[in-house]
């Protein structure tokens, strides 16, 4: 192969795991991350089950690696937009969008976002906080360099031209205004695509009370809430209050009678969140309501007996669509039908809805850019006719991690592997 450059898209656990492996073959790397920081939705929790290591810790020294690596070339805040040619040689349009800091200059000291006159929700943050128009996402966030969001800032979106806050307050002049947004274009052999996964938007449920009721939560708002490097630094209080919940409840699998699929790790967090709780708050009563359990691998079913045990009562509901959510004072009520087919109550002063994984919102973006098919769940489609694939509809892109199908990191890594020896395996 002439061509030793490989793209990859997306630079969460899988997308890292297959840029520093093909580093180590000897390919040069273009990782594409969309975000201003790498590694994915892991680093947005606390622990993995089932051993409970520390997320950040397990990931933070990939992320070193990927910056440190000289064979791969990080691009930031970029996406793909085209992608002509063949396997072994194809050309790719990348557009690049303006940091507007100098990231050789920057220290990362946070002393520009204080002065910063815009207060916006922090998304990253699942809205639970405020962050200016110039911010890293979270705590610990690697390349440890802020952005500027043009669309907010009151300098470039025209609001207030002579604004200078961030730059007076910036010791280093790390800020650059004169950047641009840059459209690359590259030549590679072969595509790696892991643009991850998002979850189902439970507020499309209306029944469950996610956007109505302040303390009904989603479970990567939950996960915030318990990280140290989130919101609260690990503090588990309710939205608004310096109170802690007395009592939770875990509802599993919201959203899968509309997606159309189990997403096989929403059982395993839901066990973990409930053995978070007891850890955080021994007093507190925790019920984890289920009309069914995937727990697919040897030490899960260990991992949640252990919990049913120790932490969470585990409660059977026959019909999930069949479950309404109110208010009763300051707690939450949850109505069901139980296994004897009557409705039941239950009042907690927490809710957490474990939703489905779905698709990314620009898949189809990116689908398009690359020209290659989707299944009939909107994830990125394998060859049919070939077990354990990683193959795409066009010959030389292939797919690893969530962007296929929901998975947990032990499988997003294997896949990561197999889409590494598929790159190595293209030929001149």
């Amino acid at each position: 192969m002439n061509n030793e450059k490989v793209l990859v898209i997306g630079s969460g656990v899988a997308g890292m795991d297959a840029s520093l492996m093909l580093s180590k073959a000897g390919k040069k790397v273009i990782l594409v991350e969309k975000l201003a920081l790498t590694g994915g939705k892991t680093i947005k929790n606390e622990e993995t089950y089932p051993n409970l290591d520390c997320s950040t810790c397990l990931v933070a020294p990939i992320q070193q690696e990927i910056l440190q690596d000289a064979n791969i070339d990080l691009l930031t805040l970029s996406t793909v937009e085209k992608v002509t040619g063949d396997e072994g040689n194809f050309k790719v349009t990348i557009n690049k969008t303006a940091r507007y800091i100098n990231a050789e200059a920057c220290l990362g000291c946070h002393m520009c976002y204080e002065p910063c006159p815009v207060v916006i929700k922090n998304e990253w943050e699942e809205n639970l906080i405020d962050r200016k128009a110039v911010y890293i996402p979270c705590s610990g966030a690697l390349p440890n360099v802020p952005r500027v969001e043009a669309e907010h800032c009151l300098r470039l979106n025209g609001q207030d031209e002579s604004c200078s806050k961030c730059i007076d307050a910036c010791m280093f002049a790390a800020f650059d205004f004169s950047q641009k947004d840059e459209k690359i274009e590259i030549e590679v052999s072969g595509i790696i695509v892991a643009t991850g996964y998002e979850l189902f938007d439970v507020s499309t449920i209306e029944e469950l009370g996610y956007g109505k009721f302040k303390c009904v939560y989603t479970a990567l708002e939950f996960e915030r809430l318990f990280a140290s490097n989130g919101p609260t630094e690990g503090a588990l209080t309710l939205r608004d209050s310096d109170k802690t919940p007395e009592s939770v409840a875990i509802v599993h699998c919201v959203g899968r009678d509309k997606v159309g699929y189990c997403s096989s790790v929403c059982c395993m967090s839901s066990s973990k969140h409930a053995h978070f709780i007891k850890h955080k708050l021994p007093e507190a009563k925790i019920y984890n309501i289920y009309s069914d359990l995937c727990l697919p691998d040897k030490t899960y079913q260990k991992f949640n007996t252990k919990v049913k045990e120790e932490s969470s009562e585990f409660i059977f509901q026959t019909d999930r669509n069949k479950m309404k959510v109110s208010e009763d004072g300051d707690k939450i009520l949850i109505t069901y039908i139980n296994n004897e087919e009557k409705e039941s109550k239950l009042s907690v002063d927490m809710l957490i809805l474990a939703s489905s994984f779905v698709p990314p919102k620009d898949i189809e973006e990116i689908t398009n850019a690359l020209d290659i098919e989707r299944d009939e769940f909107g994830f990125i489609a394998v060859e049919p006719h070939k077990i354990g694939s990683v193959e795409t509809s066009r010959p030389g892109i292939f797919v690893a991690g969530c962007a296929e199908g929901p998975k947990d990191i032990q499988r997003s890594v294997l896949q990561a592997e197999a889409a590494v020896a598929g790159i190595l395996s293209i030929q001149e």
